[in-house]
């Protein structure tokens, strides 16, 4: 501990590991303590502009999504509107047949009616007028005559009371109490909350960089554990059809998940794994990965491309197109590594241009790549193994130890390995240098397909082959 001159002679004269203030300063490197300073400054404003900027961008997608939410009602309110109408019009059309049913039944009692009413006036006048001028005998037949016919019409009276024709009608609608208990019922046209996720503050000053080396040295794979703190359901009605099979998953920095399906769609998640929507992408996707805080590729290996895709805008703001099919897809540093068929890694920069091509041998297509510190990891489901690269295509250590289908890889703070092994049921860590490995999880999902940790963390999730299961974990190295 330093200090000065006069407090050692006169306080600490007995003290030992005392150090002279003015010795320390001699030593001292000022020009290197004050770069190391100013660095520490920059950082922090680095990384104050980066808060800035963030929470920037935050509002901006925040007004988007209040924007999403008045669009999602006015859809819901036209959609109401729209079957309301077509309930409307078909109650209608119901009500207008059997009004023109009775109204035409009722035309024609009346008409008929009206029929016997000029036949029993003819009656009336004939008895009037042509019978006091007849004979007795031609006067009695007439009054028989027509006394039959007006029995006939009293047995027309009598035989109405029994026809349906001459009752009143009255149409009613008897009311569907289903509509008053979905009124009731429906209090709310959904539940607003505010999903907070964790910014990375982590600032890169002296201490901390020294710090880190030191941890990533001590780092034991032997001590680390994994827990599955829940399972998750994802809600199969919005996937796009029933057959789903997961292809390629990713924790997005802000901390919500990617789930990709096998050529098919890329799905947007929260951060607790629920399902938010299908990102308005065209085609037939594989494999994804995160450029920057609003910025995804995906592959498409039937259309030999990759698509940039802004998620802030949701739009494609770029296609590069290769010259083979496209699966795995990793990226560091403004550059992307896509594996192609079964036999090259290639890293293109983000306009496409071709800065590495490494050869490789694979069994299976190369589905599961990840690049970390200058070298490429990638599974071989078919052979099941997993290989480290250098850039030149060297081998570094390839892994085939009790293997069974190893299918989606992450790399921790410290360089190790995580694998998803399909066939087996679990999920294994191989040291960085691949001499070590141990089993971490085993039956935990049934077919484990997909893994990632969020960055800079120890959590994650694990995603099955079918893409219905979701496991939320945590990792601890002991």
């Amino acid at each position: 501990m330093p200090c000065c001159d006069e407090c050692i002679s006169i306080s600490h004269s007995k003290c030992t590991g005392i150090k002279s203030l003015a010795s320390i300063v001699e030593k001292t490197k000022i020009e290197k303590s004050k770069e190391s300073v100013e660095k520490d400054i920059n950082s922090i404003l680095q990384l104050l502009g980066k808060i800035v900027n963030n929470k920037s961008q935050n509002i901006k997608r925040g007004e988007q999504e209040y924007e999403s939410i008045k669009e999602f009602i006015v859809k819901i309110r036209n959609e109401i509107d729209k079957h309301l109408t077509h309930l409307e019009k078909k109650i209608c059309n119901e009500a207008d047949t059997i009004l023109n049913e009775e109204k035409s039944k009722a035309t024609d009692l009346i008409a008929e009616i009206e029929e016997k009413q000029k036949n029993l006036k003819k009656m009336q006048d004939q008895l009037h007028t042509v019978i006091p001028h007849a004979s007795k005998l031609q006067s009695f037949l007439g009054i028989h005559q027509i006394e039959q016919q007006v029995h006939q019409c009293q047995r027309y009276i009598d035989d109405l009371e029994k026809d349906d024709r001459a009752k009143e009608f009255t149409i009613k609608m008897e009311k569907n109490n289903e509509v008053e208990k979905i009124i009731k019922k429906l209090g709310s046209l959904g539940e607003l909350t505010v999903v907070k996720t964790d910014m990375d503050l982590k600032k890169e000053t002296g201490v901390r960089r020294e710090a880190q080396v030191e941890s990533q040295e001590q780092s034991n794979i032997n001590n680390m554990t994994i827990n599955i703190e829940r399972k998750i359901k994802i809600n199969m009605e919005q996937y796009s059809s029933d057959r789903i099979y997961s292809s390629d998953m990713i924790c997005l920095m802000d901390g919500r998940l990617i789930i990709v399906e096998w050529y098919d769609k890329v799905n947007l998640l929260t951060p607790d794994g629920k399902l938010l929507k299908k990102l308005p992408i065209p085609g037939e996707a594989f494999s994804v990965t995160q450029i920057n805080q609003n910025t995804i590729a995906i592959t498409y290996p039937y259309e030999k491309a990759i698509k940039i895709f802004n998620m802030e805008n949701e739009t494609v703001t770029k296609v590069i197109t290769l010259d083979t099919y496209c699966y795995g897809l990793s990226s560091s540093d403004d550059s992307l590594v896509v594996g192609l068929n079964t036999n090259e890694i290639r890293i293109i920069d983000l306009e496409g241009k071709i800065l590495k091509s490494i050869q490789v041998e694979c069994e299976s297509t190369l589905d599961n790549l990840v690049y970390c510190n200058g070298r490429v990891i990638y599974s071989d489901n078919y052979g099941n193994a997993v290989y480290c690269v250098d850039q030149s295509g060297k081998q570094i250590w390839q892994y085939k130890q009790d293997l069974s289908g190893p299918y989606g890889l992450c790399t921790d703070t410290y360089g190790n390995i995580i694998v998803a092994d399909l066939g087996s049921h679990r999920i294994i860590v191989i040291s960085k240098d691949g001499k070590e490995s141990k089993v971490l999880l085993i039956d935990g999902l049934k077919y484990p397909r997909c893994i990632c940790l969020k960055q800079n963390e120890f959590s994650g999730f694990i995603c099955n082959y079918y893409g219905k299961d979701l496991a939320k974990f945590n990792l601890s190295s002991g």
